[in-house]
């Protein structure tokens, strides 16, 4: 019985441990979004050119130049 007890104890802790450090690394956690912004000012953004899926002109519409 004091082995089962042991076993369980130390599983809670271990539990409790990885809960602790899954939590800190939450709220720690900076978004890639947040950096690239504060890294650079507004008038440096780039939009991109080209879509990433297939210009079916509704996921991806075509930009008119006229």
């Amino acid at each position: 019985m004091k082995f089962e007890a042991l076993m369980l104890r130390s599983l809670f802790v271990a539990c409790l441990l990885v809960c602790g450090l899954v939590l800190g690394a939450m709220v720690n956690a900076s978004p890639e979004a947040i950096r690239l912004a504060s890294a650079g000012s507004a008038g440096q953004l780039i939009a991109p050119t080209a879509c990433a899926l297939p210009p079916d002109g509704v996921v991806c519409p075509r930009i008119s130049n006229g």
